[in-house]
């Protein structure tokens, strides 16, 4: 079969783009699946809506069959504040999509590599939707389970096709299972981390709700700080932290936000969400008429938690804040009943908090791979 690419231009063919995973994943024949919402998709790829536009260039592209049906899709990015924080001239793919087809893969990618070549690129790597401050990763082991909440899903062949297209890895990213009712949390380590708190002079706090804004700015300050040495960290923008606070903020358990300070000085935050997409599975998609009702039904019976993200600033690590947050987040989750916790994603060579994670008793259960292709 011949298969032919198409730039998204306009609404038609942006409509197409963001309808495609439903062509690839028949909700009747993947059961793990969990449908994007409809009507974010279109803020998340709106060029007036989300400003992480504001430092990219993105083009969007449509692979099609011999009787002009969409098989594929990719998106072609230059984040040009990932060109100026790290000076490496890497280009990015992400929201791949595709038949089980050697050839359409291979279209795609070529199509996305020959964009980033005419802006200069000399490197490609992905998949990322849009940078590693979004969805990122494939995907490659763990396929017999759901994805949680804003991490990534595809089919087992996609790993496969990569490869052929001459895609290798780059770093991959693991996710940890845990069931907190079997962390025991004995009187000993209450006193630990008593111990720990007094002699640092560690406190943890949950965010004041009614001074949100002003919560958040401690907690942008505390993520570029903290991640400003890891691999392929970015720093995010006001506007872009304002963006993500708008989507996330009905979503925020007080709970499971912690702001560590150390004598008044902010130097760590965890954030820990209950896993929607256990809700969101049901909507298939629409949010109305009736899809926001099924949500808030739905949300009521989530038993399992994501571990979204944390990190303390360089200056205040190896104190065990790290641990902290671990704990705190673990009695909060037994308090409230939750039965099963993903703690996603660490870096492979993370140690530090691989072995953090794997004392408490978690295990690996997924893996994600970021790949990258010299051009």
């Amino acid at each position: 079969m011949k298969f032919s690419v198409i730039e998204v231009h306009n609404h038609q063919t942006k409509k197409l783009f963001i309808h495609l995973p439903w062509r690839i994943y028949p909700p009747q024949a993947d059961h793990y699946w969990v449908p994007p919402i409809i009507s974010e998709e279109w803020k998340l790829l709106d060029p007036a809506t989300n400003p992480f536009y504001q430092h990219a260039d993105v083009s969007l592209f449509l692979a099609l069959d011999e009787k002009r049906q969409p098989v594929g899709r990719i998106a072609a990015i230059v984040n040009h504040q990932h060109l100026k924080f790290h000076q490496e001239k890497i280009g990015f793919f992400g929201f791949f999509e595709s038949i089980n087809s050697p050839e359409a893969a291979q279209l795609l990618l070529d199509t996305a590599r020959h964009y980033l070549q005419s802006k200069g690129m000399t490197a490609m790597r992905g998949p990322m939707n849009f940078s590693i401050n979004d969805t990122c990763g494939l995907l490659i082991e763990g396929f017999d389970s759901p994805p949680t909440f804003l991490m990534t899903y595809n089919p087992s062949y996609y790993p496969e096709l990569f490869e052929k297209c001459g895609l290798a890895k780059l770093k991959d990213l693991y996710a940890y299972y845990m069931n907190p009712d079997t962390v025991n949390l004995p009187q000993k380590i209450n006193r630990i981390t008593e111990r720990i708190q007094s002699r640092n002079e560690i406190t943890v706090r949950h965010p004041d709700m009614k001074n949100l804004d002003r919560e958040v700015k401690i907690i942008q300050e505390i993520y570029n700080r903290a991640w400003e040495d890891n691999w392929g960290a970015l720093p995010m923008t006001d506007a872009e932290i304002q963006f993500m606070l708008k989507g996330l903020k009905p979503l925020l358990v007080p709970e499971f936000l912690l702001i560590a300070e150390v004598g008044g000085q902010p130097t760590g935050f965890s954030l820990t969400l209950p896993d929607y997409n256990q809700a969101i599975k049901k909507m298939n998609g629409r949010l109305w008429p009736f899809g926001f009702f099924r949500f808030l039904l739905e949300k009521r019976k989530i038993k399992k938690l994501r571990m979204i993200t944390m990190g303390v600033v360089k200056e205040f690590r190896k104190r065990g804040i790290d641990v902290i947050f671990y704990l705190e987040s673990i009695k909060q989750a037994q308090r409230l009943g939750y039965r099963e916790a993903e703690l996603s994603w660490v870096l492979e060579d993370n140690d530090l908090m691989n072995r953090t994670i794997q004392s408490l008793g978690a295990r690996i259960y997924k893996k994600y791979r970021i790949y990258q292709k010299v051009i």
